[in-house]
């Protein structure tokens, strides 16, 4: 049964907050957005694109040498979703099984703080949906509170970047906080594999992956999720 999943995407440009002009580009990490799409596509589901501001945002991890990157990035209908993306208030959150939150170092400067994307998530979980991040992605989830007052993440295994490769990519002093660190003060428990390998977490309905090596695993993970879910409304 086709069912539609929202990608998350941020609207932040650089690796620093908007206006620093010496900061390194950034935007939305493009195997993170290619590898679960063309996972959660082959299965038949229908994929939206949503961001903080709407419209245009911005690619990081530009590597067309990644065929999979490179037959979405070549696909007018793909990009363009990407940058014709739609603003929350947009979205019906009733019509999405699932949401699925990008990373990229810009997550970190404008995912957590919108108010109206935790809501969007919070409604979908509480619909019975599933929540989805990778690497930086979970940034979107620190913030998301359930109606009943608890976070989202609290009491739940989560993986996300980690503080040792922040540090090995001479970010640690840039973020402005340790994604890991967030996610544990919110009651989340970080299971963290060694830098850079693949890692999947699975708590309850909540899927998330430590690095780009873990996007692929996202999926699917989700799309097992998906998959019982439609069995058991059969």
């Amino acid at each position: 049964m086709t069912q539609r999943i929202l990608f998350v995407l941020t609207s932040h440009d650089r690796k620093g907050p908007a206006g620093a002009a010496d900061a390194a580009p950034s935007g939305f990490y493009l195997s993170e957005v290619t590898h679960p799409h063309r996972v959660l596509a082959d299965a038949g589901h229908a994929v939206d694109f949503v961001s903080p501001k709407g419209g245009k945002t911005h690619v990081d991890g530009l590597d067309l040498d990644d065929p999979i990157n490179a037959a979405f990035w070549s696909d007018a209908a793909l990009r363009g979703a990407t940058e014709n993306t739609l603003a929350p208030a947009q979205v019906d959150p009733d019509a999405y099984a699932a949401i699925f939150y990008a990373g990229g170092h810009a997550t970190m400067w404008d995912l957590p703080h919108n108010a109206d994307l935790s809501a969007i998530a919070a409604r979908i979980y509480e619909r019975g949906g599933v929540v989805a991040a990778v690497c930086h992605g979970p940034a979107g989830l620190v913030n998301v509170k359930l109606s009943e007052g608890r976070y989202l993440v609290a009491g739940r295994d989560v993986s996300a970047f980690t503080n040792d490769e922040e540090r090995a990519v001479g970010l640690y002093d840039t973020v402005p906080f340790l994604l890991a660190d967030a996610l544990q003060e919110r009651g989340a428990r970080h299971v963290p594999a060694p830098n850079f390998q693949a890692q999947v977490v699975v708590s309850d309905r909540l899927v998330t992956g430590q690095n780009p090596a873990s996007a692929k695993g996202v999926a699917e993970a989700m799309l097992s999720l998906l998959e019982a879910a439609s069995v058991g409304r059969a």
